[in-house]
């Protein structure tokens, strides 16, 4: 029996303190050496965790669990996509647990989205480190809510996921938490990178719920299945949990709906559940790489010019302080479907210079119409390409506000332009390439009666496209190109519901006369409710 005094840390009975120590026997050094070998059996046979039902129970690993420690300690990178409600938590932070315990000299570091759920993660390890029989606990130098430290000289730290999380630190085990949430995660990862892949023997895992496409741990997991980066994948899905069946599956969808269930417990990466875009036409984005680069990076070009196409290029404008982005995008209109042909992204040129820019690729594709957001520093670059550079094949709002080039982004002009632009990508009529662009519009959401970019994320591009979408949706477009969106989609729902008929063949029964009208009826629903959405501002 220990006393609480002098072996025990801080008063606390159950945490051994630095320095204590424990003679073996037989039977304990048996157990030690096969923890030691096996971070299952140790998790099985010595671990406690809280349940929700029971309190305080063993920790019983389902057989994925198993398999889950075997890839941990297998691998040295280990992503990990699993269902809602799996445990993958918990049992990453146990193997956490084991590997500090029987390591010496490693710093692991818990990273989460918050720096509160770092925490609360590490608040597990004590208890299951409370539980532990002292013979298996290293010591315990110090202990608080943002860190542990053992005798052995290992620790583990928590803390929220930033460029500056672990910069100076040498860590030999690196866990990120729920990385598809993860705010500003790619600049973390990027920072971050050379100090995880700087040990011959450091590990890193990373776990999360699928959160939509385009993000960080989207291109890692899509990287680890097409084995282009180091990480090997590992899945948990809703069938591999026990208690889940088919009629689980089902009572869960009556509950929610089949979308949210494929996102929440079936690993599917559509869009962040409430965005503009429905998650099968996300799902259908197919980024390329460009095929050349210009302007230091900053300009992505998809396919050089077509002698006698016609080209538009939005463009949408920021202050040039290094926070949101100017940007273009060019669609060629010559095509069925439409397409991206090139990009611009640069958050720290000045709305002076961005004309400069503008000019030179609307001048590179054919003379380009160009479409400005004419809002804040919008209007000196509008100026700046039609007055100093004498590009005229500018849009020009001249009959609402005389002389005012550009297109001003009200509310009204935005909520028509994400109807139209919804009408246009969820109907295959414009094709999308760049992977930035297509990460906007897969985190586009709903923010009260309008739509912007979710927490971390930027919306320039997609600005860009909901330009494009209010523009095109009105009559100067039809003007200008003799192109009918409106009419073309509605003719593509006339098919779709031609489609949906039975083939010809069946006996008239006197009613075929009224199917055809309601056919005809339901076509024209449509095109009403649609026209309705995105009637047009006179220009």
């Amino acid at each position: 029996m220990l006393n609480p005094k002098s072996e025990t840390y801080l008063g606390n009975i159950n945490v051994k303190r630095d320095g204590v120590q424990h003679d073996f026997t037989k039977k304990e050094i048996k157990e030690y050496v096969k923890c030691s070998q096996d971070p299952a059996y140790f998790c099985e046979k010595y671990l406690k965790i809280i349940s929700l039902d029971e309190g305080l129970v063993p920790f019983k690993l389902y057989p994925y669990q198993h398999e889950m420690f075997s890839h941990f300690d297998n691998n040295r990178f280990s992503i990990v996509l699993a269902c809602r409600q799996s445990g993958k938590s918990i049992s990453s932070v146990a193997y956490l647990l084991w590997y500090a315990c029987f390591h010496p000299e490693k710093t692991i570091a818990i990273l989460a989205n918050k720096g509160a759920v770092a925490r609360e993660m590490l608040a597990r390890i004590t208890l299951m480190l409370e539980n532990l029989p002292f013979f298996l606990q290293p010591g315990t130098k110090a202990l608080n809510k943002g860190s542990i430290e053992f005798s052995n000289n290992s620790r583990i730290i928590a803390s929220a996921t930033s460029g500056s999380s672990i910069r100076g630190m040498s860590v030999n085990l690196l866990y990120l938490d729920e990385f598809a949430f993860v705010e500003r995660a790619n600049e973390f990862y990027t920072s971050t990178y050379p100090v995880i892949s700087a040990g011959t023997d450091t590990k890193v895992i990373v776990t999360s719920t699928a959160n939509g496409i385009g993000n960080t741990f989207h291109k890692l997991w899509e990287g680890a299945c097409q084995n282009v980066n180091e990480f090997i994948p590992f899945t948990v899905n809703w069938s591999d949990v026990p208690g889940r069946d088919e009629k689980w599956r089902e009572m869960t969808i009556a509950n929610t709906s089949a979308l949210q269930f494929d996102q929440e417990f079936g690993n599917t990466f559509f869009g962040t559940g409430d965005t503009l875009i429905n998650g099968e036409t996300l799902m259908g984005f197919r980024a390329k790489n460009p095929r050349k680069v210009r302007e230091g990076g900053d300009l992505l070009i998809y396919r050089e010019p077509t002698k006698d196409h016609q080209y538009i290029m939005t463009v949408d404008v920021c202050k040039g302080r290094g926070q949101d982005y100017s940007t273009f995008n060019v669609i060629d209109i010559s095509t069925r479907p439409f397409k991206q042909v090139a990009v611009y992204r640069n958050n720290t040129i000045s709305p002076v210079l961005f004309p400069n820019i503008i000019y030179k690729y609307a001048k590179f594709y054919n003379e380009c119409y160009v479409v400005i957001e004419s809002n804040d520093q919008g209007s000196v670059v509008c100026n700046g390409l039609y007055q100093e550079l004498e590009y005229d094949n500018i849009h020009m709002e001249s009959a609402v506000k005389a002389d005012r080039i550009g297109i001003e982004m009200t509310r009204k002009v935005k909520r028509i332009g994400c109807s139209s632009i919804k009408d246009i990508l969820e109907h295959r009529k414009l094709q999308i390439y760049d992977e930035q662009t297509i990460l906007e519009i897969s985190t586009f959401t709903a923010r009260g009666q309008s739509y912007e970019a979710s927490d971390g994320n930027h919306d320039d591009l997609m600005m860009n496209l909901v330009m494009f979408g209010y523009f095109v949706s009105g009559t100067y477009f039809r003007d200008l190109t003799d192109i009918d969106l409106k009419k073309i989609m509605f003719e593509d729902k006339m098919r779709q519901i031609d489609e949906d008929v039975p083939p010809v063949g069946f006996i008239d029964d006197g009613t075929q006369f009224e199917q055809e009208l309601e056919r005809k009826e339901q076509a024209e629903r449509w095109f009403d409710q649609h026209n309705d959405e995105i009637i047009q501002e006179e220009w």
